[in-house]
């Protein structure tokens, strides 16, 4: 039998910098990014299926793709890992809410729901 993961593993969508794919592992955390695994061209729907088949959470900047997605998913009653957008910040402001995220909330409270870093400023 499989074991649920506790913390939240990540993907980064391609809109958001592999800087801070980087700097999350760096923290101890499990995060890749679209750019590192050659998925900066993919479209969001194909990027969310990526991120469902590597069991990750989506961390986007784009709200107004990825809102509609969600609720296309939750009509399917298809499952996700979740779905986390932020406005964009300068990178030491978006790792240190991701950190927040990361260190306050676990992998079940995050699938098939959708977050706004901004609830961890």
């Amino acid at each position: 039998m499989a074991t649920a993961r506790l913390f939240i593993a990540l993907y980064l969508d391609a809109d958001v910098s592999k800087k801070l794919a980087s700097a999350i592992r760096d923290n101890g955390f499990d995060a890749v990014s679209a750019k590192e695994v050659g998925n900066a061209e993919l479209d969001d729907h194909a990027q969310m299926e990526y991120a469902i088949a590597q069991h990750r959470a989506i961390l986007t900047h784009n709200s107004q793709h990825f809102m509609p997605l969600m609720n296309e998913y939750w009509r399917a009653g298809k499952e996700h890992y979740g779905i986390i957008i932020s406005q964009q910040l300068p990178l030491g402001e978006l790792l240190r809410r991701v950190l927040k995220l990361l260190n306050t909330i676990d992998a079940g409270q995050v699938k098939n729901s959708y977050r706004d870093l901004g609830e961890f400023k």
